[in-house]
This record gives C-alpha cells, structure tokens and sequence, in this order.
C-alpha cells in the first residue's frame, strides 16, 4: 500500500472527503476545518485552498467539499472591518 504524502493536507483529509460517497456539505464543512487548523505554521490558507480547487474541481464540480473550499475561498477573501469606536480619535 502506498503511503499518502501532501505536506498540505498530511491526514489526507481533503483527499478522503473527495472519496466519500454521499458525503454532506456539513461534514465536509467539518473536516475542511480539521484540515485547515492542520495546515503548516505560516501556510498561506488562500494558497492551500486555490491548489485544491485546481486539483479537484475540474473533476468534482459539485461535490460539497468543492462548494466548501469555494466558500472558504471567499470567505478568507472578504476584507475584515478594522478598527470601530477602539479606533476612533478621542476628545
């Protein structure tokens, strides 16, 4: 048996949701957040998630774990409100 070797995915998580039939949106919403605390200290997570949608989506266009990598795309993509009533100048 060959050993699985990806330093972005070691558990092999992203691989195995991708074989799981009759997988659910919510259990890959699950293992793509196992996955994604997994990932190597300073990993760009934007990076990690772009290979996979490049290796899996073309083959996978509707699989839950391609709609749960795209969400994750553009969730990581949406700039975050910095500052509020911390940030404001006080008399």
């Amino acid at each position: 048996m060959m050993k699985y070797s990806d330093p972005l995915d070691k558990k092999g998580l992203i691989l195995e949701a991708y074989r799981i039939e009759g997988i659910k949106p919510e259990e890959c919403r699950s293992i793509f957040l196992d996955w994604a605390l997994s990932l190597p200290e300073g990993q760009d997570t934007q990076e990690a998630i772009a290979h996979y949608l490049a290796r899996y989506s073309p083959d996978h266009p509707d699989h839950p774990m391609t709609e749960v990598l795209l969400q994750g795309q553009a969730a990581a993509a949406r700039p975050r409100r910095r500052g509020g009533w911390k940030s404001r100048p006080r008399d």
